[in-house]
């Protein structure tokens, strides 16, 4: 595999990203890699994790063993997309997924690219599939995405995990969010989650339905989940399968949300890669010669 770094101008700045390449000069397909929530990079990695995963790298490796170039790239104001002045909350989850289709037009133009298709992991599976239509993507990889609306997930993480004191202003505090409405008194022990700069974003997101959104997807889609994952329970991958019944579900058995088997990243990543390739395999035998 060959790596090399990539960068996109923007209105605002840059993104920067890593373009890795399977062997040989034939032409490929290749995705675009859309990383999770908060403060993850290019590689999977978050500072709020206790040490890096290396998920996102270790799946454009594996991805690459088997054929298929990959993007994968540090979201607005993150790593080497970063920029000064950078404002929380002036950033909306519509400029994410503006960014995924920029960079997703710009992997387009590489000679050696035959097509693009979108992988988005946890949020950045929303992400994928909303951009993926402006993006011209061949396809779209829903990887241990929520079935539902973002608040609907974070209501039920509030209700199995915080104490009464503390569940009952956040659900407040999400209804607020859900209509629409800023929140003007955030108890100390919930800044982090419903600090006032990133109420804009947290509305902006809150209105999108995965499942309205996966329906109406005019691309083929494929639905992989970790039968381990309890931060986001392979259900939802299932209710997305009931909103669009054509798309292929894979379910792998053992792994997470960080896509580990038995504490191994790289095991996830080659299970997810080889889902991808099977499928992708497969749709290229559908199109007539």
């Amino acid at each position: 595999m060959d790596e090399s770094a990539l960068e996109v101008p923007t209105s605002w700045g840059k993104l920067s990203g890593t373009l890795a390449w399977p062997e040989g000069a034939g032409p490929c397909t290749a995705a675009l890699l859309i990383a999770g929530s908060g403060p993850t990079d290019r590689d999977g990695n978050n500072p709020l994790l206790a040490e890096p995963v290396d998920s996102l790298k270790r799946l454009a490796r594996a991805l690459a063993g088997l054929g298929i170039a990959s993007l994968r790239y540090d979201k607005r104001g993150i790593g080497g997309s970063a920029y000064p002045g950078l404002s929380e909350e002036a950033l909306r989850f519509d400029d994410m997924v503006a960014d995924a289709v920029l960079l997703a037009q710009r992997l387009a133009r590489e000679p050696r690219v035959e097509h693009v298709v979108l992988v988005g992991h946890s949020e950045g599976a929303l992400i994928a599939a909303l951009a993926a239509s402006a993006a011209g993507a061949r396809a779209v990889v829903y990887l241990a995405g929520a079935g539902v609306r973002a608040s609907t997930l974070i209501r039920a993480q509030v209700e199995g995990y915080l104490p009464a004191e503390l569940s009952g202003p956040a659900l407040a505090a999400l209804g607020e969010l859900e209509a629409q409405r800023r929140v003007e008194d955030v108890p100390d022990a919930l800044v982090l989650l419903f600090r006032p700069s990133v109420q804009p974003y947290l509305m902006s997101w809150f209105r999108h339905d995965p499942a309205a959104i996966v329906g109406a997807l005019a691309q083929p889609l494929l639905l992989v989940h970790g039968a381990g994952d309890t931060q986001v329970t392979a259900d939802h991958a299932r209710w997305l399968h009931d909103a669009r019944p054509d798309a292929r579900l894979r379910i792998v058995e053992g792994m997470d949300h960080l896509l580990a088997v038995g504490g191994d990243v790289g095991q996830g990543a080659r299970a997810v890669a080889g889902e991808v390739a099977d499928w992708l395999q497969e749709l290229d035998a559908r199109v007539p010669a």
